[in-house]
């Protein structure tokens, strides 16, 4: 007996187009097939129909197939897959300890997001990740270990984005030939890329963004014209635009020295799964700009004495130093297209006994600041990082790795209190600006770091990020007590977005809390009780 099918979703929108459509359709479809060809067949599959589910949409949508086909054929892969991909790229002086030293729970992972006026529609976010991939072959590869490094090597594969399902910033699974390194998630009206931090740093992740937000609009009517750090999908990259730009940087006559004395911890335990919050404090930028003027101080100057005097209120320890950890684009140095890290750090230290209140700390907080972000120490800064990795070049990479987590531990972790990482202003295209609320930035949090801090401005909105891993309040509530004190005004949100609730029962809370370090503070631990609802005031971040 012959079961009639019921036809699928695309072949009741291909019927129902006129005949000159159904013969654009099935070219599309036929040269679509034929440049994804070396393709896996599984994958091939799976692209036509990412291709069949858009035109299903447009077609709910009142989009003629003429129309669609308009669209999709700027966003189609074109010769992306046709050739086998032969490139492959050392990695950066910034990025080779990275690999060397993540595990099963940590990995430099940086999340950028950006929030539309309505829901993201997963059709056409999968085509214009299709569409922008194209332009960012160096972003198109994995991860490979070789003899004595890691290196970055090219990959063709169908690049995927996907609904939110993990915590921000987890580990990325980069153990096969087709794994990404960098993640596209969607949730609600937020589209996020996560990043490995081999691959770019935030200024090259933002572009990644941008691009494929505005691609993103382009598929839903919506022209957004290439220009300040947004590219065109049809474009040929550049080979400047996948440059090791540190080569750039000549070696200088001494190199820096790192962070050498372990820094003033936070307290609390580490939670088992991080990060246990996500707190955003969004401002009007204008208003922080005029308050860090008044002070005669930068915007990163005055977010920096805010958390050098929150540090201290959510420490026990009495001796030491806290130390915060400043990234430095050396962009700003080096004039550089390039898409890959190009970022140095330095860092402020303040003897934790001499940490006063934040306006009291700004004028040493800014002579330091000056210091350590100006050319000539950033340049010894990378004459160190250059002679860091001469001394491990012919050390075999299963003996260096270890070696290597011991040292990104003592040079990246140990010794610093805390990071505050600033984007700075991103330029919003005046066409894409009606359809974007904002933007933020999540850095992911260290090996024992218990608060990472970034900053991004978009627009008239400053959205100042802090990723926890310990359930301790302290150091929020001080930034958040800070930033009202100077009349910022900050607009909390946060872990709840991400699906993290604080559900953790009183007496577990009790136990981190009393672990991190508080141990003779019984009454601190009586008031915790006490004061739960005025305390669940932030958890609704």
């Amino acid at each position: 007996m012959h079961i009639r099918r019921k036809p699928t979703p695309y072949r009741l929108f291909y019927n129902s187009a006129a005949d000159n459509e159904q013969a654009a359709l099935d070219r599309f479809f036929s040269e679509t097939a034929e440049n994804i060809m070396l393709l896996p067949k599984r994958q091939r599959t799976a692209i036509l129909e990412d291709f069949e589910k858009a035109f299903v949409y447009y077609g709910k949508n009142g989009i003629s197939a003429e129309d669609a086909i308009k669209r999709l054929s700027y966003a189609s892969p074109g010769d992306f897959y046709s050739q086998t991909p032969t490139d492959w790229y050392p990695l950066d002086y910034a990025a080779k300890i990275y690999p060397m030293s993540m595990n099963s729970r940590w990995m430099a992972v940086f999340r950028l997001s950006v929030y539309f006026n309505a829901d993201i529609v997963p059709e056409l976010l999968q085509i214009a990740l299709i569409g922008t991939i194209k332009r960012f072959p160096f972003f198109a590869t994995s991860i490979k270990k070789g003899f004595f490094w890691h290196y970055i090597d090219s990959a063709r594969h169908r690049f995927i984005s996907e609904p939110e399902s993990k915590r921000p910033c987890a580990p990325l699974n980069i153990s096969t030939s087709s794994s990404q390194l960098f993640r596209v998630v969607y949730y609600k009206e937020r589209l996020s890329v996560e990043y490995f931090h081999i691959l770019t740093d935030g200024t090259g992740g933002m572009i990644f963004l941008k691009t494929l937000a505005a691609e993103y609009l382009r598929l839903l009517g919506v022209n957004i014209p290439a220009g300040g750090g947004l590219l065109n999908v049809n474009d040929e990259p550049t080979e400047s635009e996948s440059e090791n730009a540190f080569e750039k940087v000549a070696s200088a006559d001494s190199s820096a020295g790192f962070a050498a004395k372990n820094a003033v911890q936070l307290r609390g335990r580490i939670s088992r799964v991080v990060p246990a919050r996500i707190i955003h404090f969004e401002m009007d930028s204008s208003r922080l700009v005029e308050t860090a003027k008044e002070r005669n101080c930068t915007v990163t100057a005055l977010i920096l004495s805010f958390m050098l005097e929150a540090s201290k209120a959510a420490s026990e320890e009495s001796k030491g130093s806290i130390q915060i950890q400043v990234p430095v684009n050396m962009r700003k140095y080096y004039r550089s297209d390039t898409i890959r890290n190009f970022t140095m750090y330095g860092y402020i230290s303040v003897p934790r006994s001499e940490v006063g209140t934040a306006d009291t700390l700004l004028p040493e907080v800014t002579r330091q600041l000056a210091q350590i972000t100006s050319e000539e120490n950033m340049r010894r800064m990378v004459t160190a990082t250059k002679n860091l990795v001469k001394y491990l070049k012919f050390i075999p990479l299963f003996i260096k790795q270890p070696i290597a987590a011991i040292i990104y531990s003592k040079l990246a972790d140990d010794v610093f209190t805390s990071t505050i990482s600033n984007l700075g202003v991103v330029v919003i295209p005046d066409e894409m600006k009606p359809y974007v609320k904002k933007l933020d930035f999540v850095l992911g949090t260290g090996v024992k770091m218990r608060a990472t801090c970034s900053m991004v401005t978009a627009g008239s909105v400053t959205t100042l990020s802090i990723a926890k891993q310990t359930y301790d309040r302290s150091f929020e509530t001080q930034m958040r007590r800070l930033l009202i004190e100077h009349g910022l005004e900050p607009v909390l949100s946060g872990s709840e977005e991400y699906g993290i609730k604080d559900n953790i029962s009183p007496s577990r809370r009790a136990v981190e809390y009393l672990a991190g370090g508080a141990k003779n503070h019984f009454v601190s631990a009586i008031g915790f009780f006490v004061n739960k609802r005025r305390r669940k005031r932030i958890d609704r971040g």
